[in-house]
């Protein structure tokens, strides 16, 4: 299931980057909804927030790292691993595949999305977001209750 997840992302996200780029010309904007949401499209040749600009031998490296570790990851852990934890993965994964595509295909990633308060991004982006949000409250709010669990049924076979 969560491969699937994977794989309707990153197709929903690379159909998203091929349409700006087929029916939009490079650093043009539409507003949707005038000054709150447009769409945008630029061209980004860093990582979030333009960081490490024209370094894309190190990103591509430092992507294709992460999301092996996390695939990985997730083909062990499928069965006995936590289903929020397992989505959050799946997510951040699928964000990361969708960005790596455009990066190792044309040195920079295609983004659109804008806010005009926040720095243009992508589905891709929203993926790795959305992953990180369920991670975040699978650390704070699940696992600790998952060990809580565990530590009491310890006890009670120790007892």
């Amino acid at each position: 299931m969560y491969l699937i997840i994977i794989a309707l992302v990153v197709i929903f996200d690379q159909l998203t980057k091929y349409q700006i780029q087929a029916n939009m010309e490079l650093n043009t904007s539409i507003p949707l909804i005038d000054g709150i949401f447009h769409i945008t499209y630029i061209q980004n040749r860093g990582a979030a927030f333009n960081i490490f600009s024209e370094k894309t031998v190190f990103l591509l490296a430092i992507q294709m790292i992460v999301i092996a570790a996390i695939l990985i990851y997730l083909i062990k852990s499928r069965r006995k691993g936590h289903k929020v934890m397992l989505l959050s993965l799946s997510f951040i994964a699928a964000g990361g595949i969708g960005n790596l595509i455009d990066r190792a295909a044309n040195g920079h990633v295609v983004d659109f999305l804008d806010l005009r308060v926040w720095p243009i991004f992508n589905v891709a982006d929203v993926s790795v977001c959305i992953g990180c949000g369920l991670l975040i409250i699978f650390v704070l709010l699940i696992e600790p209750k998952l060990n809580r669990k565990e530590s009491q049924i310890k006890r009670y076979k120790e007892s």
